[in-house]
Order: C-alpha cells, then structure tokens, then sequence
C-alpha cells in the first residue's frame, strides 16, 4: 500500500495547534502604504481556521493531523 503524501501547498499555508489549524490572515501582501496602521495591526498573527474548513484541511495534511 503506497504511502499518503501531504499537499505540500497546504502544509506551507496551515499550522497545527491542539485544538485545530490556523493560517495566516489575507491581504498582508503588498501595496501596504494605503493602509491604515490600525488595519495592518489587524492583520497581524494567525487565525483560526473555520470548523467547516477542518475536515477538508485534514485531508490535505494526512501527517500533521494527527
């Protein structure tokens, strides 16, 4: 029986904690000077993943989701 490979993209885009996953929050990439400095506070750090969005990021991360 072959072995189960993990997505690598989603590997680089979640982290596991011990209650789920969390990713990086969006729109943190560039043209950031018409940004407020509270927003860009904001949008610092990682984030939950949804409940919804577990089951599927779990397929993905066969590895890490134990």
């Amino acid at each position: 029986m072959p072995k189960i490979r993990t997505r690598r993209g989603a590997a680089k885009r979640f982290r596991r904690t011990a209650t789920g996953f969390k990713h990086r929050k969006a729109f943190r990439n560039h043209i950031l000077t018409k940004m407020k400095p509270k927003r860009k506070r904001q949008l610092r750090g990682l984030q939950d993943v949804s409940a919804a969005d577990v089951p599927a990021i779990r397929r993905l991360l066969p590895q890490k989701a134990r």
